[in-house]
């Protein structure tokens, strides 16, 4: 065992450089202007290319995607947002609006092929099923947040709108459940708020 061990070469991880960093963490802000700079099905088809790959329970991967792109479907949507979002809404080059799959184990055989019967576990429990949903797509939402942003692109993530409205009006079947929204594009004018204060070290971390 020891030798084989000492002929095993794993490559060392990549570190984002300081520029990489900035991009996804500790310069990137939520937009609340867009500039009328248009966002093309390749952009957005590249973020999901991004945000597809970090870790889901079970590799599970609830998380759908509707981009709203058309003037008919901003029509649509923009009424059912919450007041202080319509007008960041109808100007965003795009739109997403991020949803949960119910149906997400249907999938299993093909993502998780290695052991297919968990489609069945996951039919038969609902407290299983419910905890995946809900925690597998928020971490997916997360993902795809740091995606548009590693694409070059500011993202405006709103929680800020009519959910059962949105779910009659683009998902009549029930299948999906819309969870955030998030306006794409380039910044516009006067596109950030200032930066509210990040807890300290002391408030957050503890060590075992």
């Amino acid at each position: 065992m020891t030798d084989l061990a000492e002929n095993l070469t794993v490559p060392p991880l990549a570190r984002l450089d300081d520029a990489g960093r900035a991009a996804l963490f500790t310069e990137a802000r939520t937009a609340n202007t867009f500039a009328p700079t248009p966002v093309t099905d390749a952009e957005l088809t590249a973020i999901w290319d991004l945000a597809k790959w970090p870790p889901t329970a079970a590799n599970t991967q609830p998380l759908r995607v509707l981009y709203v792109r058309t003037q008919e479907g901003r029509d649509r949507l923009v009424p059912l947002m919450a007041e202080g979002n319509r007008a960041k809404t109808a100007t965003a080059p795009a739109v997403a609006v991020l949803a949960q799959d119910t149906r997400f184990h249907e999938h299993i055989p093909t993502v998780f092929p290695h052991a297919p019967g968990y489609r069945q576990v996951f039919e038969e429990n609902e407290e299983l099923h419910s905890q995946s949903l809900r925690f597998g797509s928020a971490l997916q939402a997360g993902y795809f947040l740091l995606a548009v942003r590693a694409n070059g692109l500011a993202a405006g993530p709103m929680g800020g709108f009519d959910k059962a409205g949105v779910d009659a009006e683009f998902f009549p079947d029930g299948r999906w459940r819309s969870v955030l929204v998030v306006n794409i594009g380039h910044p516009g004018e006067s596109p950030w708020f200032d930066r509210l204060p990040r807890l300290d070290h002391s408030e957050v971390l503890s060590w075992a």
